[in-house]
């Protein structure tokens, strides 16, 4: 079993898999961040100690490999191994470390485990990249994610903020009431805010609101969710002294993917965390990496340094593109497996808040979220919509219009008797549908019963 005064997760004899520790054994160390390793060593370990890696790579001859001889992984076939007990994922009992939960849009939150070491890495990875998202020395810095039950980004930024390069003076405000935030912002004239773009929006449209802005504040860090240049106004509005910028691009799941990029100004830039990470984009057809920039495909990450929970040819459930793939650089062109299905028609939710977007013509929106539902034995998608757009009913028409230009096959159907027309409600910021616990915006919502 693995040594439970360590975390380099060296292994001493038959590994054991499971989220239970052993009896305390007294302090250790701290340990340094993880190292990486070679991709055909960390192929060795998983197919010695991971049952599920094991089964996976079994017709793989052995010795040294390349990462495209790998298959992509299944999320439905990973989750399935992976339980909190007995999972046939992990490599060896968590004796040292930590539990997230991952959630965000999802109903079916999942578990994802660190050791110390590895946690540590990450924590520096991020904290580091701070810098490169605008992070000054003696920054005052609002912590905005949400914390508890089992929930990472709270807690995780809190880390990175500890661990970062940058001197910086932490307020951890965390998911507050929002006139309590508003307060915290303006007492301690906060010049960062850190959180999710939908818990940024809905604090700005307050201030807006009572006519408060916090122009104090400088430079906005997102994370957790996509920004979308119709929040911009807002945030303009309610920090008009703020540069919009990325964090940094992570997953529970999938560990630290991409620090942000200090000289581009497109938010949706990224560079790879190599050595540790190896990011492909994978052709959606065929499955071959695709080498050459500008051309989407499916994100997927190998983590060289992660031991206990090995995440290789992991798909993040994002779409993008090589805007440098020499230099690391890739863009972020939206969730892969989003859409509304509606009869018998998917409509992407990036495609349903262009028509938002479009339909706006400049002014600010809050959030966009897609709910499908059934009304008199017909599916019926909703489109609730907060931002300024004038008069609901007018806004409504123009919306289902764009919808229809854009979409004919949606109004033939409508025509055909098939599914019910577009509904369109618009609603203040606080009647968007977010996760309670992590405060992210749900994009999609099915209301409909099997």
């Amino acid at each position: 079993m693995i040594d439970p005064t360590t975390t380099d997760l060296t292994v001493t004899g038959p590994a054991v898999t499971g989220l239970t520790s052993p009896a305390d054994t007294g302090p250790i160390d701290r340990p340094g961040p993880a190292e990486p390793t070679g991709l055909s060593d960390l192929v060795g370990f998983v197919r010695e100690h991971s049952p599920y890696y094991r089964d996976r790579y079994a017709a793989l001859p052995p010795g040294p490999v390349r990462l495209e001889e790998l298959p992509v992984l299944d999320h439905a076939d990973f989750w399935a191994a992976n339980t909190a007990h007995d999972s046939q994922v992990l490599t060896g009992p968590l004796t040292d470390g930590i539990v997230f939960k991952s959630g965000g849009t999802t109903t079916e939150p999942k578990l994802s485990v660190y050791t110390r070491r590895e946690l540590l890495g990450m924590a520096r990875l991020q904290g580091n990249g701070f810098a490169q998202a605008g992070l000054r020395p003696g920054d005052r810095v609002a912590n905005l994610f949400y914390a508890g039950e089992l929930y990472a980004s709270f807690l995780f930024n809190v880390l990175c903020l500890q661990e970062s390069s940058v001197p910086n003076v932490h307020l951890p405000v965390a998911s507050a009431p929002l006139e309590y935030t508003a307060r915290v912002i303006h007492e301690f004239s906060a010049t960062v805010l850190m959180g999710p773009p939908t818990s940024i929006c809905q604090l700005a449209a307050r201030l807006d609101d009572s006519g408060c802005p916090a122009p104090d504040v400088r430079l906005v860090m997102f994370g957790g969710e996509s920004f979308y240049e119709d929040q911009r106004p807002l945030l303009a509005a309610a920090f008009p002294n703020a540069a919009i910028r990325s964090l940094g691009y992570g997953s529970v799941d999938g560990g630290m993917l991409g620090a942000p990029v200090a000289d581009d100004p497109d938010p949706r830039v990224h560079r790879v965390h190599r050595p540790q990470t190896v990011m492909e984009v994978v052709d959606d057809d065929t499955g071959e990496p695709i080498t050459e920039p500008g051309r989407p495909g499916r994100l997927v990450v190998t983590d060289l340094a992660r031991r206990l929970m090995p995440v290789l040819r992991y798909p993040t459930g994002d779409r993008g593109e090589w805007v440098d793939r020499a230099d690391g650089l890739f863009r972020l062109l939206g969730r892969s497996d989003e859409g509304a299905r509606v009869g018998p028609i998917t409509l992407y939710l990036e495609d349903l808040r262009a028509v938002v977007r479009h339909v706006a013509d400049g002014r600010s929106l809050v959030g966009v979220q897609v709910v499908q539902r059934r009304r008199a034995a017909k599916d019926e998608l909703v489109l609730r919509v907060a931002g300024d757009l004038g008069d609901p009913v007018t806004a409504g028409k123009a919306i289902a219009a764009r919808l229809d230009e854009i979409r004919p096959m949606f109004a033939e159907h409508v025509t055909a008797g098939l599914i019910n027309p577009l509904s369109v409600e618009c609603v203040p910021a606080d009647r968007l549908a977010v996760n309670p616990r992590t405060g992210k915006l749900l994009r999609l919502i099915d209301e409909r019963q099997p």
